[in-house]
């Protein structure tokens, strides 16, 4: 038999080296157990921590410490527990712009023996620096670190950060002690940050689902998307029950399916798609662009990896959701899961365009993916409530598809480079325009049913460098909005009736494009439409019909202009008339003629402000006696975004709310507007109706400028934009920011939406 005598001297190890080794062993053990006992006195970490803090630091041997807590709910961390007198809070995010944050990223733990090395951090990520303001602001310096992830149940709590070893670098064994403590300090933050070990365990608590049950649903549906549809289902369990049980487990925030919120966040990465959809994984951005990433497993720290390189940004969020709700941003949509889904559909042109070497000119442009595509993204705009359709080609990347929803353009989809010549030969066909003429643009219209309806689309096709681009105009449908539903402020309201009474003038409605001018002549005309009146209108295109108007498409190809339809219209024996657009001097004149013997004329034109059109006809070259004899009024307006009325939330203004006010509106006008003390405004909150942005809707605001003999004689002179401003003033007219602050006041909107019309 072999002695202990004899094995020592064999290994050459000493009595002495194996005992101080069990007595470390020992004294480590202790040591725990008393960490252990000292949390377990101590309600929070918080308190707990002036007694923890010399005993991790004699475990390690070392100066300094940071126990890094993650925010809940946020993607930072935060060491709220330092070493000296310092007590200043550090924030750190996710990422690898710090230790402490790649460490909580990827989850793993590492020992840096000289942090001020960028070719040794550059080793362990690419983009991995070390924060050495700390050691700035103070006569610290960092020697060496170790760092390790607080874990519990598969999620991050936090991080420690161990630093300057007193007697060199850190070792194996301060690894495995830094772990075996993390362990413990986990299970505090679990209980500390009142988590759950088990994704589902809330859905258990709150009486749900039985936990057998839940266990033998896991066992037998590993699935985590099939899993989820079983709770559904099966369970009747809600989405947002789900959702909020996998926030408390993950510590991230829930985000459903709200596509008038969020949208797809693009960049110069080349994500693939399958990809993110095999991993459940949506990379989404909210009004700001801040991008968001959206996981159905928010602790695969090897995905998040992966997704944080792939798109090489530094700053995002992280957040959970539903497999089939990510999918949902990925493109799929719920109800059947037919052929017609945009995800089947790009999936099949995806895999066309991999096992296809044929040119691009030679694919079919009625492959039965492409036309179904082309439909698919016609029929979400309509659902979407978009007023245009943007196919944005590129060189050498996908073609984006972007819609206008609401007045913001927002990425949708992206179809393969490959296929982008058949989409727009795809909409060319439908738009019965020239598929072989690619150099200059072409305008169409196409057609198409939505639940039975009919809904028009204005198209127009425009070359650029990267291939031909197209931008499609949903056009409005069914009837005239009735005047009343106009918005207008009660002053605008009677001075406008009072104009369109007079049996002869002109009255312009201006302002950019998409601000709902011709919604607002068909309110005047709905108004004005009675059986003793005769109305013709000539319009490009027809979007809103009313009964009993004459309303006549013109043809610009065929010679069919305005000018040749206002023209025609006069032998017609008309009361009133409507001109789409005064887009011309032939226009113009033909429509201060037509005023001026007898007819009541109304048109838009393209200007920012009403006393500016003024001088933009008199450039035209229309004679100033003739207009301002001709014309009644201008009425110019904008579109607002209002506040949701299920949300928004009174408050008391501010002091620099009221002098905002009074800047904008005009001291010496507030009186008119009857204001309150204290003054009672709304802001946005945020709901399920308004996709929590707490606007839905939007408004007009509208600057009225009626012609008086003041400012008649002020047009005969062609005197500036600024003296008419300041007689239109007097005589009545307020700014559309003016206007704005009254509908702030009356509750429709906020002060953000007037600072968009023209605030400071």
């Amino acid at each position: 038999m072999v002695s202990l005598i004899q094995i020592r001297k064999h290994y050459g190890i000493s009595a002495v080296l194996i005992r101080s080794e069990n007595m470390e062993v020992v004294n480590n053990q202790q040591t725990f157990a008393q960490i252990k006992r000292i949390l377990n006195n101590h309600s929070t970490l918080l308190d707990a921590y002036g007694l923890l803090e010399p005993m991790i630091l004699g475990l390690f041997d070392a100066k300094r410490m940071s126990i890094f807590q993650r925010r809940r709910q946020h993607q930072d961390l935060v060491a709220r527990f330092k070493t000296g007198k310092e007590t200043l809070e550090i924030k750190v995010p996710i990422s690898p712009m710090s230790i402490a944050g790649y460490v909580a990223l990827s989850q793993k733990p590492v020992v840096i023996d000289d942090p001020y090395n960028p070719t040794l951090l550059q080793s362990i990520h690419p983009r991995l620096r070390f924060d050495g303001r700390f050691d700035k602001d103070s006569d610290f310096k960092t020697q060496n670190i170790l760092c390790v992830p607080i874990m519990n149940a598969g999620v991050l709590m936090g991080v420690i950060q161990i630093i300057n070893k007193n007697d060199g670098a850190f070792t194996e064994d301060d690894l495995k002690l830094g772990n075996a403590l993390a362990l413990i300090l986990g299970d505090k933050f679990r209980f500390e940050l009142g988590g759950t070990h088990n994704p589902f365990d809330l859905l258990v608590h709150k009486s749900l689902l039985e936990e057998a049950t839940l266990k033998d649903i896991q066992a037998t549906t590993p699935d985590i998307k099939a899993f989820i549809q079983r709770l559904v289902s099966e369970y009747r369990i809600s989405e947002d029950e789900i959702g909020n049980s996998l926030s408390i487990h993950y510590q991230v925030p829930f985000i459903p399916y709200l596509p008038d919120k969020y949208h797809r966040f693009e960049n110069e990465s080349r994500l693939n798609v399958s990809y993110l959809k095999r991993n459940y994984v949506a990379v989404i951005a909210d009004a700001h662009d801040k991008p968001i990433v959206l996981m159905a497993e928010p602790n695969n720290a090897a995905l998040l990896m992966e997704i944080e390189s792939a798109m090489g940004i530094d700053s995002y969020e992280i957040a959970v959701s539903l497999p089939n709700l990510i999918l949902q941003y990925l493109g799929e949509h719920s109800g059947s899961s037919g052929p017609g889904e945009m995800s089947d559909i790009l999936d099949e042109i995806g895999s066309s365009a991999e096992d296809s070497d044929e040119q691009i000119d030679e694919l079919s442009d009625d492959a039965p993916a492409v036309v179904r595509l082309v439909s698919r993204i016609l029929h979400d705009a309509k659902r979407l409530n978009a007023s245009d359709i943007h196919i944005d080609p590129e060189k050498n990347a996908p073609t984006r598809v972007r819609m206008r929803v609401d007045g913001v353009c927002r990425d949708m989809n992206q179809v393969p480079n490959s296929h982008h010549s058949a989409v727009i030969a795809r909409i060319k066909i439908m738009s019965n325009l020239n598929i072989a003429e690619k150099r200059v643009p072409q305008d169409g219209k196409l057609a198409f049913r939505m639940n039975g309806q009919l809904v028009e689309v204005r198209v127009a096709t425009i070359p650029t460098v990267a291939g031909e681009g197209v931008v499609m105009r949903i056009l409005a449908s069914g009837g005239a909005m009735p005047i009343d539903k106009m918005n207008l402020a009660p002053s605008n309201r009677a001075r406008l009736e009072d104009m369109i009474k007079k049996p002869h003038g002109i009255l312009l409605v201006v302002g950019p494009t998409g601000s709902g001018k011709t919604t607002t002549l068909h309110a005047i005309l709905g108004y004005l439409n009675t059986p003793e009146k005769k109305i013709w209108t000539a319009e490009d295109p027809v979007e809103i019909t009313q009964p009993g108007l004459q309303q006549v498409q013109v043809s610009p190809k065929i010679g069919f202009n305005f000018a040749a339809a206002l023209r025609a219209f006069l032998r017609a024996d008309p009361d009133i008339i409507l001109i789409g657009e005064m887009r011309d001097k032939e226009t113009a004149h033909a429509g201060i003629e037509a005023s001026l013997t007898g007819h009541l004329v109304l048109s838009t034109l393209h200007t920012n402000s009403a006393p500016e059109t003024i001088t933009r006809l008199l450039d035209l070259g229309l004679d100033p006696v003739n207009f301002s004899d001709a014309c009644v009024g201008i009425l110019a307006q904008r579109l607002i975004r209002t506040l949701c009325g299920n949300c928004k939330e009174k408050y008391i203004a501010t002091e620099t709310d009221i002098a905002f006010i009074e800047r904008q509106y005009g001291k010496e006008l507030m009186a008119e507007l009857n204001v309150k003390t204290p003054l009672e405004l709304y802001k946005a909150n945020g709901c399920e109706a308004c996709g929590n942005t707490g606007y839905k809707g939007r408004t007009g605001v509208h600057e009225l400028l009626g012609m008086t003999p003041e400012l008649r004689s002020l047009v005969y002179k062609e005197a500036s934009v600024a003296d008419m401003k300041v007689q239109a003033a007097k005589d009545g007219m307020r700014t559309l920011v003016q206007d704005a602050i009254y509908k702030v006041i009356k509750g429709d909107t906020d002060l953000a939406q007037v600072q968009i019309v023209g605030g400071e």
